[in-house]
This record gives structure tokens, C-alpha cells and sequence, in this order.
């Protein structure tokens, strides 16, 4: 087909060639950059946290006072929550998994460099924490009862321990190749110094939107210090047998009250549910944005259709005229397609400058990443493909015109 006739047609018709190309173009932007921002979320909410969700839960305890033999009333607690049936372990911590909140400390294998101290969350349990949790260890050897200490949060009087878990991601950080076993990690502002006796394959942080440190994701960046927790306020982590969730759960309450009622027991829920709530705020961007990318769309290809629609009812002599002269219905819809496919081009040049300008200016304020080539490929694809598509009712009316009927418009 010559291109000089649909040049020509566009000369007569810019302001609508132009509105079209432009509604492409923004359209084709913020796709690229919404899609992009959907798989970084989608991709964040299904991040393994190394623990076993599905059968683990926790509660907070806050004591009302300091109470007079913490020690005797935290392995009373321990113990009427392990006689709950189907409980299978318990631990007490400062934090938990999927909690948004925990102590950070630094660590280093280089305490004369402090350019080497990188930060991870905290988790302070006992021999019973990583069985609790489902977390595996990949190498050295797990706390025994005797590593075990009482903490009160004294910065200044921390007891010394026997050694520290870490997460495999935070040894690879520490040393090349994660060989860290056995050597002696120092933990700021607690001045504490002791060996890396083991290394757990994942443990997340309690905040999963962690940002990122000098050497990566902060996120994988945990380590287990070997303490019971006396303080007014603390967790318990529990882990079941399948299927006993939900009873021990409702359980868990009355076997603290029966130890003691001094206290208030609160936030009693699933890691399933813990989940859901910490990334409702990014379900809810998802679900927004996909919105967004819906209405563009289907503006875009109204749009198409309508304008489309309006040339082809300003044309009908024209059409007529053309297949009274011999064009055929395929050569009407090719005619249309030609026209719009040179649109669509047109705003899609536009948009992928705008969709690259656009994905600089949130890297350098909200710190994203940069968009990936192959999301400008698939949307330059869809763009194509919609315009395509909305014209294709249109030129088929306009292919439908009889030669006849055109014929008496002269």
C-alpha cells in the first residue's frame, strides 16, 4: 500500500492524529512503570521469610510490674505453653518475624575498621529457637542450654556469650565465600565479642521493608544471640503440628493466666496472618495500580475506536468512491490499520521517552531501581497490539460500505 494517501488523510486530521499519538504515549509511560512497580511488589510479598508460617504463632506478653522472680515465671510460662496440645516448641524473644519492629545491632569481623560494620536485626532465643521456628542451619552447630543467658537490655553490663547464629546471606556479606564459622564477630554499641558458632540458611528481619544497606538487602541480614529476655515486654513463639493452629491459638491465653494474671496478653496471631497484614499496604499498591493501568487502556483504546470511528463516518463518500473503483473490503481494513499503526508509532517514540524520563526521576527520589529494557519491549508491544485491535471495528464498518450506496452520495 502507498503511505502517500494516509500521509496525506493524517495532514488533514492532526489534532486527532496528535490527541491519539499523545494518549498513546502517556498510556505506554506510566504501563511501563506501573507494571514494573507491580512486579517489584508482587515479588516482595511472595519473599521467603525462612520460618514455618504456616503452623507458627505469637503472642505479646506485657507484665503489669516488674514481677518479683521473672526467671521462674518465664520457664513456668514455657512450659504451660509446650502442655497446650499439639504445641510442639516454644521460645521467648524480643522480636518475631513479620512484626515490622526489632533491635538492630552492628556487626563485624574487623572491629579496628568500623567501614565494615554492617547492620541486621537482632533476635535474641534460646536452644529451642530455630526448631521453633522451622529456620535451618546449614553449617556449625546449634545453641545448647548451657550457651544460654539471662539478658535485662543493660547495654552496660551484657553478659558474655559462647557464640552467635547468623543468616548465611549475612556471612557471605561479613566474608568472601561466608567463611565465617568459628570466627569471632563483635556486635556495637554492646561491646560484645564471640564466635560464629553457626549459620542459618534464611531468617528475614521483622521489617520487611528494610532498606538496603552499603552491601545489599538489609532484609536477609539476621543474627541470633543466645539470651532469655527479662523484660517487662516480650514475644512467644509457638509452633504446632499441622492441623492444631487454630486451637492452640485459643489456647495459649488461658495457660499464661494460669501461671500468672499479672500481665496483659495481646497481638495473638498466625505468621499466616501476620503476612497478610504487613503487606496489606503493598497488596493494596498492586491493586491500585493494575486499576490505573485498566482505565489507561481502556481510555486508550475508546478513544481509538471513537476518533477512528468518526474519519471512517466523515470518509464514507471517500470509501465509496474506492470501492466503486475496485478496492477490496481487506484493502479498506488495511487502509485503516496503515493509518493507525503510523499513529501508534508516532506516540510510542514519545512514550518511551517519557517512560524512560519518568523511571529516572523515581530512582533518583524514591530510590527504585531502573526500568528493565524488557518492560519498554513488551509495552511497545501492547501499544501496538491495542491500537491494532480498537481500529479493527471500525475498519470493518468502513469496509462494509456497499459501493452502491456510496455511489448515490455523489
Amino acid at each position: 500500500m502507498e503511505l502517500h494517501p494516509v500521509i496525506s488523510a493524517l495532514g488533514r486530521n492532526k489534532v486527532g492524529a496528535l490527541l491519539i499519538a499523545l494518549q498513546m504515549a502517556v498510556t505506554l509511560a506510566i504501563l511501563c512503570n506501573a507494571l514494573y512497580i507491580v512486579q517489584q511488589r508482587l515479588a516482595l510479598i511472595a519473599r521467603p521469610s525462612g520460618v514455618d508460617e504456616t503452623n507458627v504463632f505469637t503472642l505479646q506478653n506485657q507484665w503489669l510490674g516488674p514481677p518479683a522472680n521473672q526467671q521462674g515465671l518465664l520457664q513456668a510460662d514455657l512450659a504451660a505453653l509446650r502442655a497446650i496440645p499439639g504445641v510442639t516448641d516454644v521460645f521467648q524473644s524480643n522480636a518475631v518475624p513479620l512484626n515490622d519492629s526489632a533491635m538492630t545491632l552492628g556487626i563485624t569481623l574487623h572491629p579496628d575498621n568500623m567501614k565494615s560494620l554492617l547492620i541486621a536485626a537482632t533476635y535474641l532465643g534460646d536452644q529451642n529457637a530455630l526448631r521453633t521456628l522451622g529456620a535451618r542451619l546449614v553449617a556449625g552447630r546449634d545453641f545448647t542450654s548451657s550457651d544460654v543467658r539471662d539478658f535485662n537490655f543493660d547495654v552496660l553490663s551484657t553478659p558474655p556469650i559462647n557464640g552467635i547464629l547468623i543468616t548465611r546471606a549475612l556471612a557471605d556479606k561479613l566474608a568472601p565465600g561466608g567463611n565465617v564459622l568459628g570466627r569471632v564477630a563483635s556486635i556495637f554499641p554492646f561491646s560484645l565479642k564471640a564466635p560464629i558458632i553457626g549459620i542459618i540458611d534464611r531468617l528475614q528481619a521483622p521489617f520487611v521493608n528494610a532498606p538496603d544497606n552499603q552491601v545489599g538487602s538489609f532484609i536477609e541480614n539476621s543474627i541470633v544471640l543466645p539470651y532469655h529476655v527479662l523484660n517487662p515486654n516480650s514475644f512467644y513463639i509457638v509452633r504446632v503440628r499441622p492441623g492444631a493452629l487454630a486451637a492452640a491459638m485459643r489456647a495459649a491465653p488461658g495457660a499464661l493466666a494460669s501461671v500468672s494474671r499479672a500481665r496483659v496478653v495481646r497481638d495473638v496471631r498466625s505468621l499466616t496472618e501476620a503476612r497478610r497484614q504487613i503487606y496489606r499496604a503493598d497488596r493494596t499498591i498492586v491493586t491500585m495500580l493494575l486499576i490505573v493501568c485498566a482505565i489507561l487502556i481502556a481510555v486508550t483504546a475508546f478513544g481509538i475506536v471513537g476518533l477512528t470511528s468518526y474519519w471512517v463516518s466523515q470518509r464514507r463518500r471517500q470509501i465509496g468512491i474506492r470501492r466503486a473503483l475496485g478496492a477490496t473490503r481487506l484493502a479498506i481494513v488495511r487502509y485503516f490499520q496503515t493509518e493507525n499503526l503510523m499513529i501508534s508509532i508516532a506516540g510510542i517514540l514519545v512514550g518511551v521517552g517519557l517512560a524512560v524520563g519518568g523511571n529516572v526521576w523515581m530512582v533518583d527520589s524514591f530510590a527504585t531501581h531502573r526500568l528493565p529494557l524488557d518492560y519498554l519491549i513488551v509495552g511497545i508491544a501492547a501499544m501496538l497490539a491495542l491500537g491494532q485491535l480498537a481500529v479493527l471495528w471500525p475498519a470493518l464498518r468502513a469496509a462494509s460500505v456497499p459501493p452502491a450506496v456510496a455511489t448515490r452520495m455523489l
